[in-house]
């Protein structure tokens, strides 16, 4: 395990230095770019990491793996940052932390959870955290990644006691949380006797409702009518009322609040669906019902596709 923790302080050293080239480009003639690449030089700045601060590190491979897989992701991983802390524009980020951000979202989102469990992972990046970041960077970062772990369904939660939390402390009392309310639509239209479903793909990686926000004295429906055609650009007409979830929310900056979303059925025309520009979504697009069961979907929405297609179904009776 020390090898490990050694292994992700070296990918912290090389990313540094490679993010500071990185951005440092700018200033650079065009004909001078290429020469100090720092995509091409990125092995030899690990090279020369793992030489000077780990000589006969014995798990070399886990190094190459892991920085591998933070360059390959990069775009996407830095989408889920701006996300998760929309106060926080990547660039205004510092270098060390906005890498140890990268690093803890690889290891959550692309990794083996089995070799890396999902709260390891977290744990590790708030210790990279506190050993080379600022006074208040362990807070911020702890703060990113348990949203994208709230996000995302906490992965392996149910390997933690039932009597207590992982981390020992009380459980959050929902009831005192500040309330966000959304609507949301399963969309469906009728195509050669088929039933398609519209779905919108988050940078997490999840297929999932559109939905927008709510306020307090808005109705329900009219309101995520209004929602949708803003998100994906359809007009709809609301049919019925899938169901109610609610979640607890955690903002780096605001702390927790409880989103509770109202989820309805919806019809409208098969049409091109025109997706808003999002730092959430990266993707929309039409469904036949045989495809969904092979789509990567969050827990809690499965049971509202589910009631659809039986209203559905009885429908056609």
């Amino acid at each position: 395990m020390a090898n490990r923790h050694l292994s992700r302080s070296i990918v912290l050293q090389t990313l540094f230095e490679w993010d500071f080239l990185l951005t440092g480009q700018a200033g650079l003639p065009l004909d001078k770019k290429d020469s100090v690449s720092p995509n091409n030089q990125i092995k030899e700045i690990l090279d020369r990491n793992l030489k000077e601060f780990a000589p006969g590190l014995e798990d070399d491979h886990f190094v190459f793996v892991l920085i591998e897989k933070v360059l390959k992701n990069r775009t996407t991983i830095d989408e889920i940052i701006e996300k998760a802390a929309p106060d926080w524009p990547i660039d205004k980020i510092s270098i060390i932390d906005r890498n140890i951000l990268r690093i803890g979202l690889t290891e959550l989102l692309f990794g083996d959870r089995k070799e890396v469990p999902p709260k390891v992972a977290i744990n590790e990046a708030i210790e990279l955290a506190k050993t080379f970041g600022g006074e208040n960077s362990g807070k911020f970062v702890n703060g990113v990644l348990g949203a994208v772990y709230k996000e995302i369904g906490e992965p392996g939660k149910e390997q933690v006691s039932k009597k207590k939390n992982g981390d020992g402390k009380e459980p959050v009392d929902i009831s005192k949380l500040p309330v966000e309310k959304k609507g949301g639509a399963l969309v469906y239209a009728e195509r050669d006797g088929k039933f398609f479903f519209a779905l919108v793909h988050d940078v997490f990686g999840y297929w999932t409702i559109s939905k927008g926000g709510i306020d307090g004295k808005e109705d329900e429906a009219k309101a995520t009518v209004d929602e949708i055609k803003e998100e994906i650009g359809l007009d709809i007409v609301v049919e019925d009322k899938l169901g109610e979830n609610e979640y607890v929310a955690t903002h780096p900056e605001k702390g927790k609040s409880l989103k509770r979303v109202v989820y309805f059925l919806a019809k409208s025309e098969y049409r091109e669906l025109v997706l808003e520009k999002s730092g959430g979504l990266d993707g929309a697009r039409w469904f036949e019902l045989s495809e969904i069961p092979e789509l990567r979907i969050y827990n809690d929405i499965i049971p509202l596709i589910v009631k659809a297609v039986e209203i559905l179904s009885s429908k056609k009776l």
